[in-house]
């Protein structure tokens, strides 16, 4: 247990330094792109909106965690709360950088010219997000129910971060973000596929 215990805290130490890092890179960029990005811009947009989804998948994270005992899943959820977590704090970083603020008046995904895709309905405020309502299901839950309630809602999330992602790949212009985007496809990704097989195993699958 106490070796778990050092590799957990070595682990995240490291999420952090990199994070550091990462932070950094943005404010001393190659110069490659045009310069600091406008309110209005991809990465702004991107920014802003990704760390708004990365607070839900923290929040289901650690719900998660207080409802089961198995250590699968609550491995996972933590690995998913603390690489969210350290990434949002990078995004709302990169805004505080280029002295852009956190929110917007324009419906998120709005850079994505998605923005009427973003209904806001039971607080789903974009694709892939869980609603109040769903939230409010999964913290009355325990054991195995709450293991397949999180593994589809967070499954439909990482879809919905995918998606995101994927149009910051193909439209910001900062290197770093792209950089960052690209490898938050590639994890969530492999996480799908991971909390595919969980949900098997329990005799259930994703619901979409």
């Amino acid at each position: 247990m106490k070796r778990h215990i050092g590799w957990i805290t070595g682990a995240a130490a490291a999420v952090l330094v990199a994070a550091g890092a990462v932070t950094y890179a943005v404010a001393e960029d190659d110069g490659s792109g045009p310069g600091t990005p406008s309110a209005d811009s991809a990465d702004a947009g991107f920014a802003r909106d990704m760390a708004v989804h990365h607070q839900q998948a923290v929040e289901m994270s650690y719900i998660v965690r207080d409802r089961t005992k198995n250590e699968e899943v609550r491995r996972l959820a933590y690995d998913i709360a603390q690489t969210q977590a350290n990434q949002r704090g990078m995004l709302l970083g990169w805004l505080d950088l280029w002295e852009l603020p956190k929110v917007s008046a324009d419906p998120p995904m709005t850079w994505m010219g998605m923005g009427d895709m973003a209904s806001g309905k039971d607080g789903a405020l974009m694709p892939g997000m869980a609603t109040n309502t769903e939230l409010k299901k999964l913290s009355t839950l325990s054991g195995k129910q709450a293991e397949v309630l999180y593994l589809q809602l967070m499954t439909e999330h990482h879809k919905g971060g995918v998606h995101m992602a994927e149009g910051c790949v193909a439209k910001c212009t900062v290197g770093v973000e792209k950089r960052l985007a690209q490898g938050m496809v590639e994890a969530q990704r492999s996480e799908i596929q991971l909390m595919a097989d969980m949900l098997k195993e329990r005799g259930a699958k994703a619901r979409s």
